[in-house]
């Protein structure tokens, strides 16, 4: 299953609030695309590169726009840990 972490919701409404200044549809359709890129984490939940920054095997990312969608390979569960701009530094102890 895959679970959202709080910071990850949190980012996805930054992201949302901030895209909203245009039509709201637009930033409903990056958020809806952005979750829905997650789907495929329950089947596949290698398909992402490991985070450079991290580099542990279990803590990956996919790229959509330009966001990496970080995430940890737990078991039973993908925990999305955050959704980053690519261009935005992160300190790694702030992710759980």
């Amino acid at each position: 299953m895959v679970v959202w972490s709080d910071i990850a919701k949190a980012d996805i409404q930054h992201i949302f609030d901030f895209i909203a200044h245009d039509p709201k549809q637009y930033a409903r359709k990056v958020v809806a695309e952005i979750v829905a890129k997650t789907d495929i984490l329950e089947e596949l939940p290698k398909i992402g590169k490991v985070v450079p920054e991290i580099n542990q095997d279990a803590v990956r990312e996919l790229h959509i726009y330009s966001y990496r969608i970080l995430y940890e390979i737990t078991s039973p569960n993908i925990v999305v840990l955050a959704v980053l701009h690519q261009r935005r530094n992160f300190d790694v102890n702030n992710l759980r």
